[in-house]
């Protein structure tokens, strides 16, 4: 990648991947990234579980009932520490905001590394909490699978500037 444009570009949701595994340098170079989101008030109220064993992969996928992430060769289970993040006075939570930044930082940093990633939020939250057994103050927020994609990027469809701002 030339430039962070250019990263941005090549992002995209994958629904396929290759059995290839992913090298255990480029993750480490991909949680950096995580570890380094910013957060509200330096918080990083924020846990993430790798999840590579075949019995840890089942449970993630009885949870989200789509047979395109079986195809992933591993996830990442994105958490929010409810009793660690930020509150503003007026009683807003930024854990949301929080995660949503750094799962955004470990899908960029993977597309760095010519790897493949997707958002996966439209899942049985009680029951990965359950299967994961996660303390109460613990909330899964994002499945992300990741590997190489075996699909192509597609065109994102996306608003114009004129659209978003003002």
């Amino acid at each position: 990648m030339k430039n962070f444009l250019e990263l941005v570009q090549n992002r995209y949701s994958s629904r396929n991947y290759q059995a290839r595994s992913v090298e255990k340098d480029k993750l480490d170079y991909i949680m950096e990234c995580v570890r380094l989101a910013p957060s509200a008030v330096n918080k990083q109220p924020w846990r993430f579980h790798i999840v590579t064993s075949d019995e840890e992969k089942v449970k993630v996928q009885q949870c989200y009932k789509r047979d395109w992430i079986n195809t992933a060769p591993m996830y990442i289970i994105a958490s929010i520490l409810h009793d660690e993040e930020w509150v503003r006075r007026d009683g807003k939570h930024h854990g949301d905001i929080d995660i949503a930044i750094a799962v955004e930082h470990l899908c960029l940093a993977a597309t760095e590394q010519e790897l493949a990633t997707c958002w996966v939020c439209n899942f049985d939250a009680a029951l990965l909490k359950e299967q994961f057994n996660l303390p109460e103050n613990e909330e899964p927020a994002v499945i992300i699978p990741l590997g190489y994609a075996a699909d192509e990027l597609r065109e994102k469809n996306r608003k114009s500037i004129e659209e978003i701002t003002d």
